[in-house]
């Protein structure tokens, strides 16, 4: 690597050629950019002194097709600089044509040297003409500038705008200053050599803030950049430049993809940090393209990306699916992991329906609405769907989903009809996040012809305001402030309208009688307040009631069989047991003796049991727990799920295990313990334990 500082001008000066990578991101410099350049080069410009004004690198590496008059170069960083200052110069060039202005010395501009110099390579033609060589559609917007030609269809924006910009600047300065300026402008030129240098560590370490790239970029860059050029054209036409439309203009939905995609892979336990993302995914992504390959690596991205997108941003979702995704979107965005499993299962590996996947994403959505309802623990729900997303059976995923629910712990798990339709009808809903969207469910759910309540508010029908209108103090009673303030916010007494300015505090005629009034709504939540005469407790209560047994059938239950869950929990000793064998569990060599004598016995009473090695102790199951082996150092305490009551009163080693506070080592709790001491004691202990497997299997 060599870096000197120089003069911009001598860098582009020759005939040369800096070529933007296929990886780079387009041209996004804005006009507060420019101001800053424009006002640094006037500046410059005008100063009686020669010094020169430092701008920042530009890092660059030979592109590989050079020869011996023409040099072609990879901009690996300072393209912003680099193509703004190729537009001043043809703005400056366009200026002194336009204006008439004429030199006065042999160092001034001319349309013809600003050509010469900066922009074109006369002797050249074809592709190798201009000087900077952008991507995509900057290209097409730069290259009709630098041949004087009309702006091309789907324009850059940002290179008409910045161009005019400096052309408007132009009009009160002297060119022969702002060429001076051009020329003052100082860069750190650095010039990398393929065979030494490492062109993605140099970026990263260019950009090691993380402020002037997305997560995006760097993720796209370091992709892209360790391949030849044509490969970073090929990769990036056929698999990266579909994965920008998916999230253009939407840079945190992609970091969220990545970050999601990186876990869905890795299994990870928590969320990658957002100024983790980059450098952990780097890590994640040269391990799986060493293992698959990287188009293959690139494949299975792009289809995750278009799962992602969908879900979170509505980009392309299938029209039989779109509604229920957004559902869940409106949500909690945060199942997304879960949502591209699900997403994959569907349209890759075909063993999810259409019906049962739109049955899926229901069953999420009640879940997260039920919780919050109920006002139970929203945090930690990427882990919650993180968890389910890497356990979930690829060929049965709709009941797999529901037996993940069905086992969450306490505190995730999904609420039930009861405390959900109780929670609904007492709770103050008005100021939940959740208002608006139960109050559009509940007026269009399973409607052929839903009402559009975007623009509509959250209309209280009883008013807020304290000092209630004569009206609806005689309506209510004496009581009528304790009644405000017990229905006030209650689903009973919301629902939505155009019209909330209209309504304010107006009485409940009114408020049914004026126009556009209740009477005349069209929303369908309004039809049972028309109906009645007065607004009290009870017909709030009584509409609380109505709307609450609705929402059991919009928002349904998790409904999972017993066999279900306990095939799913036997699964998943099983997989436990596969991790660690039993002879690693540390025994005496008294215990081992004992511990050998009675464990074929064990094990020969049912095939289908399971030993599971724990830390310090062996414990078996047949659907339940049924015994845990406890090693002592002369003897085994074996610890059982049964009462006391039902082991044989005669034998002297049968203890209740009640009495105790705690067994040492125990994992599990039992009614009853045995103290094996001596290996003729092994029927008399399996008679209990077998006991204790009959009531655990039945």
């Amino acid at each position: 690597m060599k870096a000197i500082d120089r003069p911009f001008t001598k860098i582009i000066n020759g005939t040369t050629q800096f070529v933007i990578p296929v990886f780079q991101r387009d041209y996004d410099w804005e006009e507060v950019h420019c101001e800053k350049l424009w006002n640094d080069i006037v500046r410059v410009g005008k100063s009686g002194s020669d010094r020169g004004h430092f701008i920042g690198s530009i890092v660059y590496i030979a592109a590989g097709d050079s020869s011996a008059g023409f040099t072609r170069w990879l901009l690996i960083d300072g393209q912003q600089r680099v193509t703004t200052l190729t537009l001043v110069l043809m703005a400056l060039r366009r200026h002194i044509l336009d204006s008439g202005w004429e030199p006065t010395n042999d160092d001034d501009p001319t349309p013809k040297r600003i050509e010469a110099y900066f922009l074109k390579n006369l002797q050249e033609r074809g592709d190798r003409e201009h000087k900077l060589v952008l991507r995509r559609h900057d290209e097409a917007t730069l290259r009709a500038l630098l041949d004087e030609e009309g702006p091309p269809e789907n324009a850059s924006v940002r290179i008409l705008e910045n161009y005019e910009y400096f052309l408007d600047k132009l009009s009160g300065e002297d060119p022969a200053a702002v060429y001076r300026g051009i020329g003052r402008l100082i860069v750190v030129d650095v010039t990398l050599d393929r065979a030494t240098d490492d062109p993605q560590m140099i970026f990263e370490s260019l950009n090691a803030t993380g402020l002037d790239l997305t997560q995006a970029d760097l993720i796209r860059n370091y992709i892209l950049m360790r391949v030849p050029e044509t490969e970073q054209t090929r990769l990036y036409e056929k698999y990266w430049s579909r994965i920008e439309v998916l999230f253009r203009g939407a840079a945190p939905a992609f970091d969220t993809f990545a970050r999601d995609y990186m876990a869905l892979n890795t299994k990870a336990a928590k969320q990658a940090r957002a100024d983790e993302i980059y450098h952990a995914f780097r890590e994640f992504f040269r391990d799986r393209e060493q293992a698959d390959g990287l188009d293959a690596t690139l494949e299975d991205m792009l289809r995750y990306a278009g799962y992602h997108a969908a879900f979170t941003l509505g980009r392309q979702a299938p029209t039989g699916l779109s509604a229920s995704l957004a559902g869940v979107n409106r949500l909690a965005e945060v199942a997304a992991i879960l949502v591209m499993k699900l997403s994959d299962f569907h349209h890759h590996e075909q063993t999810l329906s259409e019906k049962d996947f739109n049955e899926a994403l229901r069953l999420l959505e009640s879940y997260v609405f039920r919780r919050s309802i109920c006002g139970m623990q929203t945090r930690g729900y990427w882990q919650v769907f993180a968890g389910i997303a890497y356990r979930i059976d690829a060929q049965k995923p709709l009941e797999s989903l529901g037996v993940a629910l069905a086992r969450m712990r306490e505190r995730y798990r999904f609420p039930r009809d009861q405390e959900f339709a109780r929670d609904l009808e007492q709770r103050d809903v008005y100021g939940m996040r959740t208002c608006h969207y139960m109050l559009d469910r509940l007026e269009n759910h399973g409607s052929l012809e839903p009402t559009d309540t975007s623009s509509y508010s959250v209309e209280h029908v009883l008013p807020q305001n304290e000092s209630l209108a004569k009206a609806w103090r005689d309506m209510l009673g004496k009581d009528w402030q304790q009644a405000q303030r017990t229905w006030l916010h209650r689903l009973g007494n919301v629902t939505l309208t155009g019209y909330n300015s209209t309504y304010s505090d107006r009485s409940f005629e009114e408020k049914k009688s004026i126009p556009g009034g209740f009477n005349e709504s069209s929303v369908r939540l309004n039809k049972h307040i028309r109906e009645q005469q007065t607004w009290t407790p009870q017909e709030i209560e009584s509409r609380g009631k109505a709307l609450a047994e609705r929402a059991l059938s919009i928002w349904p239950p998790l409904v999972v069989s017993d066999e279900a869950i306990a095939a799913a929990k036997l699964e998943d000793l099983r997989t436990r047991a596969r991790s660690r064998a039993v002879d690693q569990v540390p025994m005496s060599a008294r215990a081992r003796v004992l511990f050998d004598a009675v464990r074929p016995h064990v094990r020969a009473i049912d095939p289908s049991i399971v030993e599971l090695a724990e830390t310090r102790s062996v414990s078996y199951h047949a659907g339940e727990f049924f015994l845990e082996v406890l090693p002592r150092k002369n003897r085994l305490v074996l610890l059982l799920n049964l009462d006391f009551s039902e082991c044989d009163a005669s034998d002297e080693q049968a203890r209740d295990a009640t009495e105790r506070s705690f067994l040492v080592n125990a994992k599990y709790e039992g009614g009853a313990y045995y103290r094996l001491d001596d290996e003729a004691q092994t029927e008399s202990a399996l008679r209990l334990i077998r006991r204790a497997h009959e009531l655990a299997s039945s």
